[in-house]
C-alpha cells in the first residue's frame, strides 16, 4: 500500500537519508518515508463517493456515487484525493501551512500524484490552483494549493494555469463559519480569466476539502467562463469539521 508513495517521492527527488515526516535516519538511503509513516498515510481507493469523497462502508468495496450526490451532483466531475484528513497527513499539511515546513512540498506532491494516479483519471487540459488573495498571500508567503499543483502538473505534463483563477475579495478564513456560512461568505469571492479557461477541461486542486463551498464556488465559477468540464483534486477529505485551523 505504502510502496508508490514512496518510489513517487523518491522519484520527485526527496532528501534521502531521513524520514521527510518523522526525520528518522533511514538505514536504505533510497527511501524517502520509513515504515512506519509510510503506512500511515494510506491512500484510500474505495468505500468512497467518486463525486464528493463521502467515505463510508469498507474500503475494499469499489466507488459509488452516494445518495447526495445523486440527488444533487457537485458542479465538477470527479473529485481525487489522497486520504481522510486525520492524523499524519493532517499533521503534515498543517506543519506546512502554518509552521514553514516548506521542504515538505515535494512529499505532498507526492501524495497529490498518488491519488490522480490511483483511480481511472482523465488528462486535463491545464491544471487550476485555488488562489489566495494577495493579502493572505503575503501573510502566509506562499499558496499551498499552488505548489501542490506544481508537481501535478508536470506529473500530467499540462500547463499550469496560475491565473486562470483568481481571489478577488478577501474573505474572513471558512473555519469561522457553519456550512450556509460559509457558502456565503465564499459567493462571487472569485473571477476566472476566459482567455485560459474557455473550452478547457481543467483540474482543480487544493489541500483540504471540508465542506466543499470554496471548490464549488470555484468550479461553477471555472464553468461560467466557459470550461467544459471541472475535476478536482486535493489531498485530504475531512469527514466532520476539524478542531484546528485550515
Amino acid at each position: 500500500m505504502f510502496r508508490p508513495v514512496r518510489n513517487l517521492a523518491r522519484r520527485l527527488g526527496l532528501r534521502a537519508g531521513r524520514c521527510a515526516v518523522c526525520s528518522a535516519i533511514l538505514a536504505d538511503g533510497g527511501r524517502s518515508l520509513c515504515a512506519a509513516c509510510a503506512q500511515s498515510l494510506p491512500l484510500r481507493t474505495g468505500g468512497l463517493c467518486p463525486a464528493c469523497g463521502e467515505m463510508s462502508g469498507r474500503e475494499a468495496d469499489p466507488p459509488s456515487l452516494c445518495p447526495e450526490c445523486r440527488h444533487d451532483p457537485p458542479p465538477w466531475d470527479e473529485l481525487y484525493f489522497h486520504g481522510q484528513y486525520a492524523g499524519v497527513l493532517r499533521g503534515l499539511i498543517l506543519g506546512y501551512k502554518f509552521h514553514n515546513r516548506f521542504e515538505r512540498n515535494r512529499l505532498l506532491a507526492a501524495l497529490a500524484v498518488a491519488a490522480f494516479s490511483a483511480r481511472p483519471a482523465r488528462a486535463p487540459d491545464a491544471v487550476v490552483p485555488v488562489p489566495l488573495h494577495d493579502r493572505r498571500l503575503v501573510w502566509r508567503g506562499f499558496n499551498q494549493s499552488l505548489e501542490i499543483a506544481r508537481g501535478l502538473a508536470r506529473h500530467v505534463d499540462r500547463p499550469l494555469l496560475v491565473h486562470g483563477l483568481t481571489r478577488t475579495r478577501n474573505t474572513p478564513p471558512q473555519t469561522r463559519f457553519g456550512l450556509k456560512e460559509r457558502q456565503a461568505n465564499i459567493k462571487g469571492a472569485f473571477a476566472a480569466d476566459p482567455a485560459l479557461v474557455k473550452g478547457r477541461r481543467l483540474l482543480l486542486v487544493d489541500d483540504v476539502y471540508t465542506t466543499g463551498s470554496t471548490l464549488r464556488e470555484c468550479a461553477r465559477t471555472l464553468k461560467r467562463a466557459g470550461s467544459k468540464g471541472v475535476d478536482v483534486l486535493v489531498l485530504a477529505r475531512a469527514q466532520r469539521e476539524p478542531t484546528g485551523p485550515l
